[in-house]
């Protein structure tokens, strides 16, 4: 009786806690459905996932509004071919929401293959019950 007790106390100290809330959750789920859309992007998932106010930075400084964002995946000028977000924190505060990740790419932009390995923030904003980006800035991750 005392080993089966011990094996469950161990068990469960073992098994990581990420108590997320609601609203982290929801974060997540629209982190991951931004991540689906920049693989596979049309005019009506970005519009969806993004502000018209969005202002999205790249790790070699450019910077981009919501129109040369979109236009850029539209005509794979820029072309995410495969994503991988790894070490994801998530904090919201109010409507506010930001997120923190390492993003590691396969590309092919304009028909240049290619890979990158970046420091991801986001800025989320809850509008009508949605979460949409409102801001994103990449810096390349130092080996």
């Amino acid at each position: 009786m005392k080993m089966l007790l011990f094996s469950a106390l161990l068990a469960v100290a073992t098994v990581p806690v990420f108590a997320q809330s609601k609203d982290e959750q929801a974060v997540g789920a629209a982190v991951e459905s931004l991540r689906k859309a920049l693989i596979d992007p049309t005019k009506t998932n970005l519009d969806a996932l993004v502000l018209d106010e969005l202002t999205y930075g790249h790790s070699n400084g450019n910077i981009q509004d919501k129109a040369i964002f979109e236009e850029a995946l539209l005509n794979k000028s820029s072309d995410f071919v495969t994503i991988d977000l790894t070490n994801q924190t998530i904090k919201v505060v109010g409507n506010t929401a930001w997120v923190r990740h390492i993003l590691s790419a396969t590309t092919n932009d304009g028909g240049k293959p290619g890979t990158t390995h970046l420091s991801v923030l986001l800025i989320w904003v809850k509008q009508k019950g949605q979460w949409r980006l409102l801001a994103r800035q990449a810096v390349k991750v130092q080996s």
